[in-house]
């Protein structure tokens, strides 16, 4: 009976429990990505800096850090790192994104080119930032080639549909349709 009774609960649990979504990857930083660094008590060391086309910035004081494809702790910790290595005592640092690089959007869209990029974007918000759809485009062939995270080549253009997620410096391509 107390089997029983443990493999009703056991069900319930599994049927009402909400589902496991999986985490979004952390973000990466790459080119392009506007930063805010603050080194407390060190405003000197402290500022705005911009990722460049390599994945590095130039800081103050231990000169050019690689953040290409780091995550903002992973870069954090790279500059605390550096400021440790004989310039301060138990640095503390944190670092902030400011301004995402852009993404882009071509093909049969009213306004193509590059736009900003916002949290959570998809195709299809990325579509009524460029104006919509033309009257010749095909909603069903949509290409996403990944941005350079890290500096180094974008990878190959992959199918998508309009829920698919568009992160900055992605390509998004909007295919033609031909009757």
């Amino acid at each position: 009976m107390r089997a029983v009774v443990a493999a009703v609960l056991l069900l319930c649990l599994l049927v009402l429990a909400p589902p496991v979504r999986a985490e979004a990857p952390a973000y990466r930083l790459g080119p392009g990505d506007a930063l805010r660094l603050t080194v407390f008590g060190e405003d000197d060391l402290s500022g705005a800096f911009t990722v460049d086309g390599s994945g590095r910035v130039s800081l103050p004081l231990i000169g050019e850090v690689r953040f290409g494809g780091l995550t903002l702790p992973e870069a954090e910790a790279a500059v605390t790192a550096r400021l440790a290595d004989g310039y301060l005592k138990e640095p503390r640092v944190a670092l902030e994104v400011t301004n995402y690089r852009p993404f882009y959007i071509l093909g049969e869209v009213r306004e193509p080119g590059s736009f900003p990029y916002a949290a959570g974007m998809t195709v299809m918000s990325a579509v009524a930032l460029a104006g919509g759809f033309t009257y010749r485009a095909d909603e069903d062939d949509i290409e996403i080639t990944p941005g350079a995270r890290d500096g180094s080549p974008a990878g190959p253009a992959q199918q998508a549909t309009p829920e698919t997620p568009v992160l900055p410096g992605d390509v998004v391509r909007i295919g033609e349709r031909f009757f």
